[in-house]
């Protein structure tokens, strides 16, 4: 049986979508997906960028350069959350809906490593 695009339940080969609600969630995501992805981009392109300059950084000031890398992965976190496009292989493989969850998730792991940094940050190099 074909799967519906968004939530993945059972449906007919002729259906693209369960119900009005999933075609409804579908056309939202890809919308937005349109509307913000250059954002996104520039966003995730600084923050994936800073973090090996601040690996770099680090080797000669270490502070600069911890804060660096807490930075940037906290903002990357945040903005994956905030805007969560997964890429095309996971929505093919797990629908709309499931890859947008696994994508939030990554993006909170991220976060909270992006804030212990940050508490680590401030314990080591402000005592």
């Amino acid at each position: 049986m074909k799967k519906c695009d968004y939530c993945a339940k059972e449906i007919s080969y002729f259906e693209q979508y369960c119900c009005d609600e999933c075609q409804k969630n579908a056309i939202g995501f890809y919308d937005m997906q349109e509307k913000f992805t250059k954002i996104f981009s520039v966003i995730n392109g600084i923050c994936v960028f800073a973090i090996p300059v601040g690996l770099f950084v680090f080797s000669f000031t270490a502070k600069l350069g911890f804060t660096m890398i807490a930075l940037a992965t906290l903002i990357l976190g945040v903005t994956i959350m905030l805007l969560p496009f997964p890429v095309e292989n996971m929505i093919s493989t797990m629908k709309i809906k499931k890859a947008v969850k696994v994508t939030r998730i990554i993006g909170l792991a991220l976060a909270i490593i992006g804030i212990v940094l940050l508490i680590a940050d401030i314990i080591l190099f402000f005592i």
